[in-house]
């Protein structure tokens, strides 16, 4: 085999199943060997911010890595946001990452760069490869780091001539690290908190915590302690929906997050770390947990939720059945012009069971995800870094990863904006995404940010870095000329119409909300 062959036969031995790829000029030895692989299925992204988007969204939902295929330095830039985002929720993505031949680098071409350089920001784990028969190893060694728990970014640099010269063979998969355990004195110091500290407390739940397993062991520990259950404002994976047990989400603005906790005598933390604000204000703190509470870490991102909360619930001798199961809800749509409010009451009421829901709705999601608590069951996959454009690439990924689930993209038209060609996608796999695109014509939550740092009369220069109507974005029209159909919408009944339509059918469809 010549390295790039060995490299890919690697990774499907380890398991590895898709390719998300935005290849050049570098990479066409990878493209063959993916080519001549049976079982590595190949999916081509028109820009790298929907690769490693997809990438995220098939490793929230498969629980195991997918492989990106990027070009020299700066295509990994392209897409470095979604891997920004993809490394806070902890998601398993292999990226490989083609560069120039070893003795072509010194030439300086015009796309050379620092490929591992720009690579590190936003990956746990760089390795350049040495040679043709060291690229298989790198391969195997970044299958066993995208796989430690909860899941890491592995990248490898891969030189062309490491990829061309033969002589190589593929690699036998690694032993896997188990997910690292936290230590009893934890659990201990955690069930005295909540046994012994009077007033109100609360788990703080984040990363694999939200899990339904995990979840039932939370709702043993509320049965036993009257503790409430809060997660993070933004979940990579959150299982919910009724007979879940439900959590609260802590609001987005610091200051309304900091009064949610106020009241708060001890907080333990699992599968996340103490809330901070997204952003410094004037005059505001950055820790938003109270300060007199006692603040117990449970478990770490990186350390095993599921275990760590069962331990914690045997240790309180807690009862078999949770509490806080949701219970089925439904709330009344109010007729004529549509809203976030009567959007999120039909989207509730029709949203099938067993869903995956990509959410970058923004500020017009809000009622949606409130009111679909009690709808029926389903996988919230939310901005874990908060670098806009995710929503559509991670609803690829989870098709790609699910496809006998109906996944619905829940998608703020701004972000929408920066990874688009996500549609293109869609079509071109026959996807079974349904994309709920919620036009309100701008960046409204800069509109709120603006007033909350303490700009008084804002001018129109100012607003008009805000605005998105001028000249109007028809998503519709976008989404026909990607391949996705389309219909736009503007009132209760039409949307209730269009959305009852997409979800009975099979594929990739677009409805453009107007709010």
């Amino acid at each position: 085999m010549n390295g790039a062959e060995a490299f890919i036969q690697t990774l499907k031995l380890c398991g590895v199943e898709v390719c998300f790829a935005n290849p050049g000029t570098s990479e066409m030895q990878l493209v063959a060997a993916i080519d001549q692989t049976d079982g590595m299925r190949a999916i081509l992204g028109l820009f790298e911010g929907v690769v490693t988007g997809a990438a995220d969204g098939y490793g929230r939902m498969a629980d195991k890595p997918a492989v990106t295929l990027l070009h020299l330095g700066p295509g990994l830039g392209n897409g470095l946001a979604n891997l920004h985002n993809a490394r806070r929720a902890g998601s398993p993505v292999i990226n490989m990452v083609g560069d120039h031949a070893t003795y072509h680098l010194h030439y300086n071409a015009p796309l050379t760069s620092d490929a591992a350089g720009v690579a590190r920001p936003m990956s746990d784990w760089v390795r350049v490869s040495q040679s043709e028969r060291d690229l298989a190893q790198a391969g195997a060694e970044a299958f066993a780091v995208a796989q430690s728990y909860p899941g890491k970014i592995a990248t490898v640099i891969v030189p062309a001539d490491h990829a061309w010269t033969e002589g190589s063979a593929a690699v036998a998969p690694p032993a896997l690290a188990a997910a690292p355990q936290v230590p009893a004195e934890a659990i201990a110091q955690a069930a005295a908190a909540l046994k012994d500290i009077d007033g109100p407390k609360c788990l703080f739940l984040g990363g694999r915590a939200l899990r339904e397993d995990a979840l039932v062991q939370a709702g043993r520990i509320a049965a036993a302690t009257g503790a409430r259950l809060i997660c993070e404002t933004f979940a990579a994976r959150h299982q919910r929906g009724a007979g879940r047990v439900a959590v609260e989400k802590l609001p987005y603005f610091g200051e309304m997050a900091e009064a949610y906790l106020a009241d708060f005598k001890a907080i333990v933390f699992v599968g996340t770390e103490r809330p901070v604000s997204f952003f410094a204000y004037p005059g505001k703190p950055s820790f938003l947990s109270p300060a007199g509470a006692a603040l117990v870490r449970l478990a770490s991102l990186r350390e095993d939720a599921l275990a760590a909360l069962s331990g914690l619930a045997d240790a309180l001798d807690a009862p078999a059945e949770p509490a806080l199961v949701q219970a089925p809800t439904r709330f009344p749509a109010e007729p004529g012009r549509l809203n976030s409010a009567n959007l999120g009451a039909i989207l509730a009421e029709l949203l099938p069971d067993n869903a995956i829901v990509s959410d970058e709705s923004a500020t017009s999601g809000g009622a949606a995800f409130a009111m679909c608590a009690g709808a029926a069951r389903t996988d919230w996959l939310q901005l874990t870094g908060g670098a806009i454009g995710q929503g559509l690439p991670v609803a690829v990924g989870a098709a790609v990863a699910c496809p006998d689930r109906k996944v619905i993209a829940l998608q703020a038209d701004g972000s929408g904006m920066y990874t688009n060609q996500a549609l293109w996608t869609m079509a071109r796999e026959k996807l079974d995404v349904t994309t709920i695109l919620l036009n309100n014509g701008s960046y409204a939550i800069l509109n709120i940010e603006l007033m909350r740092v303490g700009v008084q009369n804002p001018g129109p220069k100012a607003l008009s870095m805000l605005d998105l109507k001028h000249p109007e974005i028809n998503w519709a029209e976008i989404s026909t000329g990607m391949g996705v159909p389309a219909v736009r919408v503007s009132t209760a009944e039409e949307f209730r119409e269009a959305l009852a339509d997409a979800l009975a059918a099979k594929g990739p469809h677009l409805i453009e909300a107007l709010l």
